[in-house]
């Protein structure tokens, strides 16, 4: 996963009414903390932002006053009508440190025919991995699969040096019979 720079600057001002004022200049308000060290308040340009989260489990490397920091993103508030960003919160990482993240689950192949639905039980995967290898998604195929059948968390084949950080036996995916169409379920009257 490569990292993305930004640079960020140190807070001074707190309150409703400074972060305001940031996010009106384009600007994120964000907290840097991990690894015993003290909070870091910094805000980061907004756009830049916007787009580096789009990758789940960004890892970010932020310039702060010249010294540079491994972040990933921990918890990403938005504003709930218009989806602009509201705050970051930030979490210090190091090379070689393994951290566990939520990744994506992503489906491939076609159900047994019938009218099957797939449920997502779990639509992202608990797992423990090296924060700078945190693999983007895992790919799971349901190319056959019928009703009643279910794919648990130990049937995912998950890259090197990935590990799961939820029951093995938990079920991610699931196949539940769908209803038959509703002509079919009333008969041919005429």
């Amino acid at each position: 996963m490569a990292e993305i720079k930004l640079a960020a600057a140190v807070r001074t001002e707190f309150g409703k009414g400074s972060a305001r004022r940031d996010r009106r200049a384009n600007l994120v308000p964000a907290v840097v903390y991990g690894h015993g060290a003290e909070p870091v308040h910094v805000t980061l340009p907004g756009h830049d932002l916007m787009m580096a989260l789009k990758t789940p489990n960004v890892l970010l490397s932020l310039d702060i006053e010249g010294r540079n920091e491994l972040v990933i993103p921990k918890q990403v508030q938005r504003d709930a009508l218009k989806g602009f960003l509201v705050h970051v919160d930030l979490l210090v990482v190091k090379r070689g440190e393994k951290v566990t993240v939520e990744v994506p689950v992503h489906t491939e192949g076609e159900l047994a025919p019938g009218g099957n639905l797939l449920e997502h039980t779990l639509t992202a995967l608990p797992v423990e991995a090296e924060a700078t290898h945190i693999p983007e998604a895992v790919t799971v195929s349901i190319a056959g699969l019928d009703a009643g059948a279910s794919v648990l968390a130990k049937d995912i084949a998950l890259p090197a040096g990935v590990e799961l950080a939820v029951e093995a036996d938990a079920v991610v995916l699931h196949v539940v019979a769908g209803n038959a169409p509703a002509a079919e379920a009333e008969g041919t009257e005429a």
